[in-house]
């Protein structure tokens, strides 16, 4: 063997593995092979000093290093194989081999057995069984590795009917637990769905001869992957499989990749391969034990012979057979350039999966469809589009043989495109199917179907582009619609759609709804009615396909009210002027209250949204939290404190000064805000009005109380949050001043926010508060004691102060 005398103490491998790993001419696959031939030459050194000229015992590599797979902080799976003649020596041997790889810290999983051990324990133990099936022979009696394998082998093949639906239940256990590779800011490059481990699984279907994995693709995936996981173990110098997110950029540089970005697109382009590879390889292990077991039975009774597949017709040139959707005998892709949107179209409405010999040979023969499209393929898009759930696979089918880059040729731009913010669950591809999915089930609200769809399929389209996404989007849509054969009119609408897909839930969380400007300037954004109900449509689907953290109650009473004012205005009636709501008798009679007693009056009252059905209980929006305050100095930081320290979340908060009945003397400040409670109890509200009574009168110290709680807030290991950001929204307001704060939420913010305010000296009139995940977009109506809007320099003045104050 090359180099074992150089190699075979611990010293020279030692060194020789080390100048191995240094060598940044040699990386990927051959820096892996050269590690495992290095790494088999110092073992199979140590073996010879140990058992020289020994028979019965053999040294074997299985798993990884079975399949020379070795990264820089692999384990070693070695199985020590004897014949059971002489166990001592075995034993001793055993010692010789193992004490040396623990000695260089070196992680090992080693086992001593006989043949019928082995043979035993792998009947027994699925993931050992897996871990034979790469047996390979490093030293001693080779006939002995070679029967082993043999055996195995055969044992495999012989009980793979009852094998690979346990192979395939602890694959999908392994995927429910650790989630799916193509889509995780962190993934599991071995667990996870679409991973490392998966990819064993396939080799050992196709080791079963009962079905075989696409092989197209596969080996380039897999060996991406090792990569990845190469770079991940050289620049952490640990044995980790997880891509944490502070060490993304390195992985990257040590790839020569331009950023963390490029390195998940990567990841992402291996796992999608991988999973559908998977996808198909179990479809196909279920027709084959299904049919294995039908089979039988139809012999009986048919008197033998095999009974040709039952096909059914589905559309032009497309059929079902055997639970798959397949090409007709008679289709023709590279004469029917619609064929596969109809095969396409045709699958989703009926649930089944496409064949994927039919996806190849409709890619071999696809060519790119005219502009416009005929419209034919058009509404077999929308059919597609249109069919909920099963739209996903089907589309994941198409898109892995490149029809979906040929239909769409702006979708490469967003394919695999990862979303850095924790709301997301999904890359930004996915998300727009996602979309379109949760909008198929609004297109029996909305007067224009076909539009919503094509919104929801382009919303985020211009994510692959520099800039405001949206703007570009817009454009792109614009093209994509005309494209697919839409006319101007229809071009128009689905272009303001994803201009302003955000626009009404930024709104309605962070503007003042009773604003006349607030509303008119949604309006006029969106022109007419029919575009603002599809746009209400697209909001919701948008936010349901983007994360629970996205859409609650609280954020689709807010957008409906904002709809709703907004459809008033479209029909020509005029908004309120806010000035003129009136306080409610429970307004006047907490004022007189807190007038009369000197100190602060609250009300805590639920509120709840109507249920969907009589049987159902009221979905909870929030609580009422009114509170009236004789009028003083320091109100907005001592409520905010008290609610944060009774981990109350706010909402909105509205606040204004109240004018009394004649004869009252004093001046009141009415607090009408929206909380909820972060871990789903409220505190008693003899306790908050306690609280606050101290908090105004400067006791207890809630800035430390809170600083305290800051210092203990999760925070994830090595992430840094982005600094805030507060800025003046333009013209969002004729009777205040919008100062917008964009920050990392945290317990207490809401109350910095307002110290650094009152430290200002501007009045707050409302705030509305929207948390998505990590990050709060706060917005606040402020404005000069006299109650009118700040003057330009000194309302920049104030963001600049407040950004200073929360950067501290």
């Amino acid at each position: 063997m090359h180099g074992q005398a150089e190699n075979s103490g611990p010293g020279g491998y030692a060194a020789a593995r080390l100048r191995l790993l240094n060598e940044k001419a040699r990386s990927g696959p051959p820096r892996r092979s050269a590690l495992a031939g290095l790494t088999d030459d110092w073992l199979a050194g140590l073996f010879a000093a140990g058992a020289p000229g020994a028979r019965g015992v053999s040294l074997v590599a299985v798993g990884g290093y079975g399949r020379a797979e070795l990264s820089p902080r692999s384990d070693l799976d070695l199985l020590l194989l004897h014949d059971g003649s002489a166990t001592g020596a075995v034993s001793a041997l055993a010692d010789r081999l193992w004490y040396p790889v623990w000695d260089l810290g070196l992680a090992l999983d080693h086992s001593v057995r006989t043949p019928a051990e082995a043979r035993r324990t792998a009947g027994e133990d699925l993931k050992v069984q897996l871990g034979l099936l790469d047996a390979r022979h490093i030293a001693g009696d080779l006939g002995l590795t070679t029967a082993l394998r043999t055996t195995v082998l055969a044992d495999w093949r012989n009980q793979a009917p009852k094998r690979l639906p346990a192979l395939r239940e602890l694959c999908e256990e392994r995927a429910a637990r650790q989630g799916e590779l193509q889509y995780l800011l962190e993934p599991d490059l071995k667990e996870a769905r679409g991973g490392l481990r998966d990819v064993t699984a396939l080799r050992a279907v196709a080791a079963s001869w009962l079905a075989d994995a696409p092989r197209e693709g596969l080996a380039e995936a897999r060996s991406g992957l090792l990569d990845v996981r190469d770079a991940l173990h050289l620049t952490t110098g640990r044995a980790t499989d997880r891509l944490a997110l502070q060490e993304q950029d390195q992985v990257a540089a040590e790839l020569g990749l331009l950023d963390a970005d490029a390195l998940l697109r990567q990841v992402y382009e291996a796992a999608r391969v991988i999973a559908y590879a998977g996808d198909v390889t179990w479809r196909e292990v279920g027709r084959v034990l299904r049919s294995r077991s039908v089979r039988p039975r139809l012999r009986a009774m048919l008197g033998g012979g095999k009974p040709a597949p039952e096909r059914s017709p589905l559309a032009e040139g497309v059929v079902e057979q055997d639970g798959e959707v397949v090409l007709a005998r008679a289709a023709r892709p590279d004469r029917d350039p619609v064929l596969p949107l109809r095969a396409a179209a045709a699958a989703a409405q009926a649930g089944l999966p496409l064949n994927l010999h039919a996806v190849r040979r409709m890619a071999a023969g696809a060519r790119a469809l005219p502009s416009p499209w005929p419209a034919e393929a058009r509404q077999q898009l929308l059919t597609l589009l249109g069919s909920g759930r099963p739209t996903v696979d089907v589309w994941e089918a198409l898109e892995a043989e490149g029809l979906i880059s040929l239909l769409l040729p702006d979708w490469d731009r967003v394919r695999c495109r990862p979303q850095r913010n924790a709301v997301h669950l999904w890359t930004v591809d996915r998300h727009l199917i996602e979309t379109a999915v949760r909008a198929s089930a609004f297109t029996r609200r909305v007067s224009r179907p076909d539009l919503l769809l094509i919104a929801a399929l382009l919303h985020d389209i211009g994510k692959g582009w520099p800039g405001d996404h949206s703007v570009a989007g817009e454009v792109i849509a614009r093209d994509v619609a005309a494209r697919i054969g839409f006319d101007p009119a229809d071009v128009t609408v689905v272009a303001t759609l994803v201009r302003h897909h955000l626009l009404l839930v930024e709104t309605a969380t962070r503007r003042d709804l009773d604003d006349p400007a607030t509303v008119r300037s949604v309006a006029e954004a969106v022109g007419s009615p029919g575009t603002l109900e599809l746009l209400h449509a697209l909001t919701e689907a948008d936010a349901l396909a983007t994360g629970p953290a996205a859409w609650s109650s609280w954020r689709a009473a807010l957008v409906a009210d904002l709809v709703k004012r907004v459809s008033a205005v479209l029909a020509g009636q005029t908004p309120p002027d806010p000035e003129e709501a009136l306080p409610t008798a429970q307004h006047e009679r907490l004022a007189l209250e807190a007038v009369a007693t000197g100190a602060p009056v609250l009300s805590l009252r639920a509120q709840t949204e109507p249920a969907a059905e009589p049987s159902d209980d009221p979905e909870p929006l929030g609580v009422e939290l009114l509170i009236a305050v004789p009028e003083q100095a320091g109100v907005l930081p001592a409520v905010a404190g008290v609610l944060a320290m009774h981990r109350l979340t706010v909402r909105t908060a509205e606040l204004r000064s109240l004018d009394l009945p004649d004869g009252v003397d004093g001046s009141v400040l009415l607090l009408d805000w929206r909380v909820a409670a972060e871990y789903g109890s409220l505190p008693q509200a003899a306790r908050l009005r306690a609280d606050l009574v101290r908090a105004l009168d400067g006791s207890p110290d809630i800035s430390a109380r809170l600083a305290e709680r800051d210092a203990a807030y999760p925070r994830r290991r090595g992430v840094v949050a982005p600094p805030p950001r507060v800025t003046v929204a333009p013209a969002a307001s004729r009777h205040a001043t919008v100062i917008e704060v964009r920050a990392q939420d945290a317990p207490g913010l809401l109350f910095r926010i307002g110290r650094a305010l009152e430290d200002a000296a501007v009045r707050v009139r409302s705030a509305h508060v929207s948390t998505l995940g990590a990050n709060a977009v706060d917005a606040f109506y402020v404005t000069q004691e006299q109650g009118v809007p700040l003057p330009g320099e000194e309302a920049v003045a104030v963001a600049r102060k407040l950004e200073e104050a929360l950067r501290a």
